[in-house]
C-alpha cells in the first residue's frame, strides 16, 4: 500500500513540476474558468503519460514547495466533470492527505490520473478552450498541440521508483494510529477498526442526540494505511455503521430557514474491504431538497440581496442583520434548490464579502461543498 503523505513528499523532492506531475496552491471548481484550467491539466497529463500514473498536488506554494494545505475536498463525483468534457477521459482519483503541521481542517489534495492508451481531447468547449482541443505536458508547462501526439514512454520507470519508495510499513501505520488517537482527537472519543487484518480506519466525533437519533458532529475519519482522510466536516453530521467487510458513512446536512435542526440525508459512502489487500469505495447520493413556501422564499431571497448590497457599501449591520448574515449561505442554497436559479451565482459572487466573517465563510464553504457534490454545473 502506498503511503500518500510519503508519496507527496517524494514527488515534491524529486524535481520541479514535470511531465508527470503538477502542483497547485488550490483548485477553484466554482467557476467555468477554474473547471477549464483543471480539465486542461488532466488532459495534458493523461496524454503525456500513457503507461504510468500522473499526479497533481494541491495545497503547495509554487515558489518554494511549502506545504500550506487546502480545504478538505470530498467530491467523489469529480470524475463526472472529466467525463462530461473529455473524450477518452482518464480515470482520476482525488484524495485528502493530512499533514502533522497543518490545522485539522486543512489537507493536501492528491489527484491521481490513471494511465490510458487512447489520447484525450475536449469533446466540447468550456471557457476559452474550444471543442477538439488537445493538450500535453512539455516539462512543467501544459501546452496545446495540433496534429499527432508524440507519446512519452520515458516516465514509467521513474514514477514506479517514486511509488515504490512511498510504500507503507508498520512504523508509519502505528505512528498514524497513535497520532490520531492520542493527540489530534483524544478529547473526542476516538475509535478504530481493523478490516481483513490489513486496513485500519480511525474516526472521531462528538455524539449528539437529535429527535431520538444519535449523530456525530465535527467528524474526522481516516484510512490510516494510506494516510488518507475519508471524511471531514466541521458543520455536517454523520452516522457510522460497519461490519467485518465494510464501513459505511451516512452524511446528513442540517437545513432550515431559521435554524439547522432538521437533518436531511445527503450521501452514503461505503468502503468495501477484500482479502487480497484491495478495497473500493462506492457512493450514493441520497439528497432530496426540502420544499418551502415560495412566497416566503422570495422574501428571504430579496432580503439576502439587500444584505449583500449593504456589505458592498460598507454599511454597519443591525443585530438582526448579523443573524441573517449567518444564515445567508444556507438560505441562498435553499432558494437555489427551490428553483431560484440565480441564487447559486449570487452566493459565489458574495465570497469576497463573506471572507470577512470567519463563521459565515465556513458556512459558505459548506454550502458550496454540498452543491458541488450534488451536481456540477456543466452548462
Amino acid at each position: 500500500m502506498i503511503n500518500k503523505r510519503l508519496l507527496i513528499k517524494n514527488l515534491l523532492a524529486y524535481n520541479d513540476e514535470c511531465s508527470f506531475y503538477d502542483k497547485k496552491r488550490q483548485l477553484n471548481l466554482h467557476t467555468r474558468e477554474g473547471k477549464a484550467k483543471f480539465l486542461k491539466h488532466i488532459c495534458a497529463l493523461s496524454n503525456s503519460n500513457p503507461t504510468n500514473n500522473s499526479y497533481i498536488v494541491v495545497g503547495v506554494e509554487d515558489q518554494d514547495n511549502e506545504i500550506v494545505g487546502d480545504d478538505f475536498f470530498d467530491d467523489s463525483h469529480i470524475q463526472n466533470l472529466v467525463n462530461a468534457y473529455l473524450e477518452n477521459p482518464p480515470k482520476i482519483q482525488y484524495e485528502n492527505v493530512p499533514f502533522p503541521n497543518l490545522p485539522k481542517d486543512k489537507v493536501v489534495g492528491l489527484v491521481t490520473v490513471k494511465p490510458k492508451k487512447n489520447s484525450s481531447f475536449f469533446k466540447k468547449g468550456i471557457h476559452t478552450i474550444p471543442t477538439g482541443s488537445v493538450f500535453i505536458r512539455v516539462g512543467s508547462n501544459t501546452t496545446p498541440i495540433v496534429g499527432k501526439i508524440e507519446r512519452n514512454y520515458q516516465n514509467a520507470e521513474t514514477v514506479i521508483g517514486i511509488e515504490n519508495g512511498s510504500r507503507n510499513n508498520i512504523e508509519y501505520t502505528l505512528d498514524g494510529v497513535f497520532d490520531f488517537m492520542n493527540f489530534r482527537h483524544r478529547d473526542m472519543a476516538p475509535q478504530y477498526k481493523v478490516f481483513k487484518e490489513l486496513f485500519i480506519i480511525c474516526w472521531a466525533g462528538i455524539p449528539k442526540r437529535v429527535r431520538g437519533k444519535i449523530f456525530l458532529s465535527r467528524v474526522d475519519i481516516e484510512l490510516i494505511n494510506e494516510q488518507v482522510k475519508l471524511f471531514y466536516s466541521a458543520q455536517d453530521v454523520v452516522t457510522i455503521t460497519y461490519d467485518e467487510h465494510s464501513f459505511t458513512i451516512m452524511e446528513f446536512v442540517p437545513l432550515g430557514l431559521n435554524d439547522k435542526t432538521s437533518y436531511y440525508p445527503l450521501e452514503k459512502q461505503t468502503i468495501y474491504f477484500y482479502e487480497n489487500g484491495y478495497y473500493k469505495i462506492e457512493s450514493e447520493m441520497l439528497f432530496q431538497p426540502p420544499e418551502f413556501n415560495r412566497k416566503m422564499l422570495y422574501h428571504i431571497y430579496n432580503s439576502n440581496l439587500a444584505l449583500l448590497k449593504k456589505l458592498k457599501k460598507g454599511q454597519v449591520l443591525a443585530e438582526r442583520e448579523h443573524k441573517d448574515l449567518g444564515n445567508l449561505p444556507s438560505t441562498f442554497m435553499i432558494c437555489y434548490l427551490n428553483g431560484f436559479d440565480d441564487a447559486k451565482e449570487k452566493l459565489i459572487e458574495a465570497k469576497p464579502l463573506l471572507k470577512l466573517y470567519p463563521q459565515v465563510y465556513l458556512s459558505f464553504k459548506e454550502a458550496m461543498r454540498i452543491l458541488r457534490k450534488m451536481k456540477y454545473d456543466i452548462q
